[in-house]
């Protein structure tokens, strides 16, 4: 067990030596180191003491000079050892950080050893208090540092979830749960809503004649062209196998048409670097929208958009109907 380590600051050395007495009579030899002047005090590792007793009246300073100086330097408690008897240099004290104060007045020293001992208690509580206190400051930001761990988990495995493992778009399973909202926001505020199915023209005997691997990467990159002409409000899915399908909310067909020339062109262009020939792969492309089709619900928007797909198909692939309007 470490000893107690007690500081005396008192200009009168007799005062000094009698509280050293009674106070290693109490707490054991070697307790108390003295100092007789805020100089002399300020030499001391005042962080190292268990608890400074100060006198209020020193030869280079006050009692409140010297405790506003240790305040500045560690949190050591401190008891304010006056001579004065006035309420308000006690009050001062206190509002300055000292923790208790003594009054020299009849036998004022006998009362000293019980003073320190409450305020060594009272300082050991609050020590303690302040360790729990950081204990369970720690262990919150902790538990805070895992719940983010944790919801980030959790977004990832929504994520994964929600994607399409090859093409890094939705799959057909949560595409299924945007189209609902999207369409019931469509409804509510009374805006367009354009769906387009988009098909790869002769991907199965490309599949078939290149192998998987090149199927594989014709859909990876279908996939990176989708994505680049999507609007942050769009919405594009892997519906299965070589077909995708898209949300263009707030967009009729005609618009829903210009956006998926661009992707169409595009992916021309990178499939044939895929095939490593001059000619790429060409889409059929079917568009429906709420303003032209006027469906019930999401899945007859889907419909929709499925029959102009059909038709796109049927005329000879590698073209773009509209629903119920000319298509390019």
């Amino acid at each position: 067990m470490e000893r107690l380590k007690l500081l005396i600051i008192e200009d009168d050395q007799d005062q000094r030596e009698l509280m050293r007495e009674i106070l290693e009579e109490r707490f054991g030899d070697g307790t108390v180191a003295g100092a007789e002047s805020k100089a002399s005090a300020l030499l001391h590792e005042l962080s190292s003491f268990d608890l400074i007793l100060s006198d209020y009246n020193l030869p280079d300073a006050t009692g409140m000079e010297l405790l506003e100086e240790i305040k500045k330097r560690c949190d050591t408690p401190v008891i304010m050892v006056t001579g004065e008897n006035v309420g308000q240099i006690a009050a001062e004290a206190i509002g300055r950080g000292a923790t208790d104060y003594v009054v020299k007045f009849g036998d004022y020293l006998f009362t000293i050893p019980l003073v320190v001992e409450k305020n060594l208690a009272v300082a050991k509580i609050k020590k303690e208090n302040q360790r729990l206190q950081s204990e369970l400051e720690q262990a919150l930001r902790e538990v805070q540092e895992k719940n983010l761990q944790l919801e980030k988990s959790l977004k990832r495995v929504e994520e994964v979830a929600a994607t399409d493992p090859l093409t890094g778009l939705y799959n057909r399973r949560h595409f299924g749960k945007v189209v609902d909202q999207l369409f019931s926001e469509t409804q509510r505020y009374d805006t367009d809503l354009s769906c387009v199915m988009i098909d790869l023209d002769g991907y199965k005997q490309l599949n078939d004649s290149y192998g998987h691997q090149i199927g594989d990467q014709l859909l990876i990159v279908a996939g990176k062209v989708i994505s680049a002409n999507m609007r942050k409000m769009d919405v594009a899915a892997r519906y299965g196998g070589d077909e995708f399908i898209l949300l263009l909310p707030r967009a009729g067909g005609e618009e829903a048409a210009g956006v998926v020339t661009r992707i169409r062109d595009q992916f021309r262009q990178a499939s044939a670097i895929v095939l490593r020939r001059n000619e790429g792969v060409s889409m059929s492309v079917g568009i429906g929208s709420v303003k032209v089709d006027t469906p019930a619900g999401s899945e007859q928007l889907i419909a929709a958009a499925d029959g102009a797909l059909y038709q796109a198909k049927e005329g000879g692939r590698n073209r773009i109907v509209v629903s119920q309007a000319a298509g390019a």
